[in-house]
């Protein structure tokens, strides 16, 4: 079946929007929001310790590039000196979130990955981790914050990022083999995007 203004997507495949959002200039200093939550530099962290928090943390929004990544490929990014990773603990030291912080484009800060572990959404937890990722990223020499979202991610996302001062400059359609029929990822994975068996 043909409809105007429709791409079908393969069986087996998941589509998304994705949209790149960018800040040119560091805003204004604002109080870190209040947060029983803590931030820890992971240097040099295992392949295994980053893909359970990564897990963790994706899974409900079928995040799955670094599931599939070989041990080698992953670890020359998560050791690059110029890749941080930060871990988010909670109050008993249990990883609960993940802030990633690209700077190997000269110049530049990619927010990589940014998220909390699903029990932790909507109370407020995004600003205070979006705070340390600005304070971190806007460092001497970058001219420019970045980052992507995509209609997979928690519905609001994008609008977050808006209020956070990102402004958006691109948008693309992307699409890929559903990671839960490959075995990446429980079936039972975000629940809210249908299995479209091949």
């Amino acid at each position: 079946m043909t409809t105007a203004g429709l791409t079908p997507v393969p069986r087996g495949h998941v589509a998304a929007v994705v949209t790149s959002l960018e800040m040119r200039k560091r805003p204004p200093a604002r109080p870190l929001p209040p947060s029983p939550l803590r931030l820890e530099r992971w240097h040099a962290p295992s392949a295994d310790k980053y893909r359970q928090l990564f897990r963790r943390i994706g899974e409900p929004w079928l995040w799955f590039s670094r599931l599939i990544m070989a041990g080698d490929q992953l670890e020359a990014i998560i050791h690059d000196p110029l890749d941080e990773i930060h871990a988010v603990l909670d109050a008993r030291g249990i990883e609960v979130g993940i802030l990633e912080l690209d700077f190997r484009t000269p110049g530049q800060c990619e927010i990589g990955f940014f998220g909390l572990v699903p029990e932790l959404a909507g109370q407020g937890h995004g600003r205070w981790l979006m705070a340390h990722a600005m304070a971190l990223g806007w460092r001497a020499g970058i001219e420019r914050l970045w980052v992507h979202t995509c209609t997979l991610d928690h519905p609001g996302a994008l609008g977050f990022y808006q209020r956070q001062g990102f402004t958006p400059f691109a948008r693309f359609i992307e699409t890929f083999p559903d990671p839960r029929l490959a075995g990446h990822l429980p079936r039972e994975s975000a629940p809210h995007i249908p299995v479209i068996a091949g």
